[in-house]
């Protein structure tokens, strides 16, 4: 008799995005005339580039040939992507060889998978609030106990509360009893658009070399860092390599959300507790190898052209059409006297929610009702991405800029603060 996994009963993180759909829905039933402007999904919009789009026709033209065609590529991904990959940290000041790069068809994928390397008694810590992956895998896996709707976590899975105070990023633990073996961090962090000083990331790698602890670094977004004094890539941090495996994607920078590429660095000298330099690299590769074909063949010749000279220009193109829609958008509610994170290095705002009538700052779900209502505007309650997004709301400046400004003027004119 065939039973399920019951640890999917556990999940809890389902009810966000429906409940928001649900909401959208019963409003626009009832209102039928009232545009609706999307501001909370963190999805692109603008067209592929050019340089892109070559690379793509070009290889889809090769598979129609029959002395071009190529059928399973090798499940690392293709050496002239991984060479470029190499080359495109190479121009920010990181080394890395080819045979630590593995590409993906995407950097959600691989967080899911990624925490399967690791002994199943790790004590696993994951930022709060984050991107809801990171907490459903370990879940799925199960790593945890049962969800305590009361405090909005799972047993057995270690939070790291981020506050204005630590600038959304927590520290590294200081006592024993709070001691972890995996971290998921993610710069710039979504949702709160928060990025990790270098100060803040070497004070997590000495704690990870000293405690043989493993960071998993989520860096999806870090082409959308302005601030030259920020890290892309936590391998500008001296010792990461020993310490370190960074997941990144295409997504963003290049518009490859549909297209699907991303890729893991899992460096030769990374190392655990229990393993000698140079096995995670060589356990990650048998995983892939085992439950991966390789992302497709048509997405690798369009990654490789994003990542040529003209591709990247293009791409930074998109960046800052993104970040200018940050910009309309953090510069209206500042006007408004909100509270306002993100949207400078990050292509989300993690806005405070105001005071209502009485007084009392509105929870999360009671400011998107106000948006929704008083605006038009749909945005992402905090509350749904951990314990720690309650009383915010999620901005996201992805979208067509004419629909970015008149959801903006439609703030202005019509929600009452």
């Amino acid at each position: 008799m065939a039973k399920i996994n019951p640890n999917y009963r556990k999940l809890s993180a389902g009810y966000l995005f429906p409940e928001i759909a649900r909401r959208v829905r019963e409003y626009t039933t009832a209102h039928p005339d009232v545009t609706i402007y999307r501001l909370g999904i963190g999805n692109t919009t603008e067209a592929l580039t050019p340089t892109v789009l070559q690379g793509l026709h070009d290889r889809v033209d090769a598979l129609g040939v029959r002395e071009t065609y190529t059928g399973y590529g090798d499940e690392q991904g293709e050496a002239d992507l991984r060479a470029a990959i190499a080359a495109y940290y190479a121009a920010r000041g990181v080394t890395l060889d080819p045979g630590e790069i593995f590409v993906s068809d995407g950097a959600k994928a691989d967080a899911a998978n990624v925490q399967n390397l690791f002994a199943q008694e790790s004590v696993m810590a994951i930022q709060n609030p984050a991107y809801p992956v990171y907490v459903d895998s370990n879940v799925v896996a199960g790593r945890t106990g049962e969800y305590d709707a009361e405090s909005g976590s799972y047993a057995g899975l270690r939070l790291l509360d981020g506050t204005p105070d630590n600038g959304w990023f927590a520290p590294p633990p200081q006592r024993a009893q709070d001691e972890v073996d995996v971290v998921y961090l993610c710069s710039p962090n979504n949702p709160t658009g928060a990025v990790a000083t270098r100060q803040q990331l070497t004070e997590w790698v000495a704690y990870a070399r000293q405690h043989r602890a493993v960071i998993i670094f989520d860096a999806a977004y870090a082409e959308f860092i302005a601030d030259p004094e920020l890290p892309r890539s936590i391998y500008e941090i001296e010792g990461a390599r020993e310490c370190a495996i960074e997941l990144t994607s295409l997504s963003k920078f290049s518009g490859f959300t549909g297209v699907r590429l991303g890729w893991a660095v899992v460096p030769f000298a990374l190392r655990a507790e229990d393993s000698e330099e140079g096995e995670l690299n060589r356990m990650w590769n048998r995983r892939q190898s085992t439950f991966f074909n390789g992302a497709s063949n048509i997405a690798q010749s369009g990654a490789a052209a994003a990542l040529s000279e003209a591709g990247q220009a293009e791409s930074r193109e998109l960046v800052a059409y993104y970040m200018e829609n940050a910009r309309i958008i953090r510069s209206a509610l500042r006007e408004l006297g909100l509270d306002v994170v993100g949207g400078d290095n990050a292509p989300y705002l993690w806005v405070k929610t105001p005071h209502g009538p009485d007084g009392q700052p509105l929870g999360s779900w009671e400011f998107f009702d106000q948006l929704l209502h008083e605006a038009g505007v749909v945005v992402t309650p905090g509350s749904g991405f951990g314990p720690a997004g309650e009383g915010y709301v999620r901005f996201s400046a992805f979208g067509h800029r004419e629909d970015i400004e008149a959801a903006v003027r439609s703030i202005r004119e019509r929600l009452k603060l």
